[in-house]
């Protein structure tokens, strides 16, 4: 797996680095987030999605929207 950075989250302090990378093999995206692990949050996704031993769920800041539409290509409407 050969991941291409895309960026970090442009407020960060260096403690708390939101990151978003595309992988080259595949295409897909990898995030680098804060772990969700409050109860209500957890029980909301799982209602829609349930969430396997193998996934995590990870919360990124909105400012970051324009990292994961690099990462996508360019914007939402190419996908």
């Amino acid at each position: 797996m050969a991941l291409r950075f895309i960026g970090i989250d442009p407020n960060t302090d260096g403690n708390n680095c939101p990151s978003v990378w595309v992988d080259e093999s595949d295409g897909s995206i990898v995030i680098q987030g804060w772990e969700v692990t409050g109860p209500e949050d957890l029980a909301q996704v799982a209602a829609r999605s349930p969430i396997p031993d193998n996934e995590k769920v990870v919360r990124v800041p909105r400012r970051m929207a324009k990292l994961l539409m690099e990462a996508c290509g360019g914007a939402a409407h190419d996908l």
